[in-house]
């Protein structure tokens, strides 16, 4: 299993991190507003199709001894905020919602996948109807780096500086996914 996001449809991104079980430990990392705070975002989830998603982002202090924030992200460095839906929720095996686009667009859809093995568990990211290659060089860097913290965190290591991890990936992914991976999603 590749490291690396990979596109497996238009407008899709998809990552893949087996990380340390058990699977309702990784569960509550994805549920839990303070848990998921430690590597992505604080903010509620109500445990039901259709409950509000509420992510509320301070990648800034997510990780110590950092980079600054590349000057395009500036903007959202310190605090960032994003509603969406949740479309599926069967813990501790699928999570599911919309991720609040930019205002006029359709959002786009994130989804996690649990699978038990053994002592560990698979995680499958896969982020939808993604409209831009951009959005997709962003949200493939993003989720790689936050899903880097996520391991260090469940394996009890320090994570390494999140916005040094993002911009190293960003111009990775830049070479990984090629121009027009984002078409057919735009008009779906």
């Amino acid at each position: 299993m590749s490291e690396y996001g990979v596109v497996t449809a238009p407008g899709t991104v998809r990552l893949e991190r087996t990380l340390p079980g058990p699977i309702e430990r990784v569960w509550s990392h994805l549920v839990d507003s303070e848990k998921r705070g430690t590597w992505l975002a604080t903010g509620e989830i109500e445990p039901r199709v259709g409950g509000r998603v509420e992510h509320v982002w301070r990648n800034n202090a997510l990780t110590p001894d950092d980079d600054p924030p590349p000057s395009k992200y500036a903007d959202i460095a310190e605090v960032a905020r994003m509603e969406g839906r949740v479309t599926a929720y069967e813990p501790p095996r699928l999570l599911s919602y919309t991720w609040g686009g930019d205002p006029g667009e359709r959002d786009s859809e994130v989804t996690f996948e649990l699978s038990a093995r053994g002592d560990e568990v698979l995680l499958v990211l896969t982020h939808r109807r993604l409209t831009t290659r951009d959005a997709m060089l962003g949200v493939a860097a993003g989720w790689h780096a936050h899903l880097e913290v996520l391991a260090a965190r469940l394996a009890g290591r320090t994570p390494p500086g999140f916005w040094r991890t993002h911009n190293r990936l960003e111009t990775e992914y830049a070479t990984r996914i090629p121009a027009g991976a984002e078409r057919e999603a735009a008009g779906r």
